[in-house]
């Protein structure tokens, strides 16, 4: 279970990309004043928590509505997940999610979705469905301990940005997409395997 947790946790950390959106948030909530700005981090991670718990808990059912495999997801989850990549390796105007809003106070669009809850954190809490409460409480465990680091780094994101530099924070984001496509391909070929052994 520790171990399931762990891969859930890294997995979540890396398709959310916390790091890599703290200039989109700086961006975002320079527009909105000091006082408030932790109020709206909190409140968009709140949304973004809430989004993505409600993907996991209902995903098997939006797929059978959908009439959508488990094994389509996976490996639509991975071609998904390996263009994100790409865009964080190969950094693109605008970032991996693309131009988000300016002016006034952001709500929802574009910090709780698509830069925290976007269509990979989606298709990847989808395929945490499970009939094992263990399971269940494992996933929902990591989502949470996931959205404690986004409270963390987003708070502190204008510091983080500040002292480390933005060349260190592209090295960063690079990296982490380096990673990311590694597990994209590994669901994509999860996903081929499972599609041979069901013909």
């Amino acid at each position: 279970m520790t171990q399931t947790f762990i891969q859930t946790f890294i997995l979540l950390i890396l398709v959310t990309d916390p790091f890599g959106n703290v200039p989109l948030f700086v961006s975002a909530l320079a527009q909105v004043a000091p006082a408030r700005r932790w109020k709206v981090v909190v409140r968009e991670c709140a949304i973004a928590f809430a989004v993505l718990l409600l993907f996991m808990f209902f995903g098997r059912h939006l797929l059978a509505a959908m009439q959508l495999s488990e094994i389509s997801l996976r490996i639509g989850g991975g071609v998904i997940l390996f263009l994100i990549a790409l865009r964080m390796v190969f950094p693109q105007p605008g970032g991996p999610f693309g131009e988000g809003g300016k002016g006034g106070e952001p709500f929802i669009v574009p910090l709780a979705i698509p830069a925290i809850a976007g269509p990979s954190a989606l298709a990847t809490v989808l395929l945490f469905t499970s009939d094992s409460a263990a399971e269940i409480l494992v996933h929902v465990g990591a989502l949470t301990a996931v959205a404690m680091v986004w409270l963390a780094v987003f708070l502190s994101a204008e510091r983080l940005q500040n002292r480390l530099g933005p060349q260190v924070m592209t090295a960063f984001e690079r990296l982490m997409g380096l990673v990311l496509s590694a597990m994209a391909v590994e669901m994509f070929l999860a996903g081929i395997r499972e599609f041979i052994k069901s013909i």
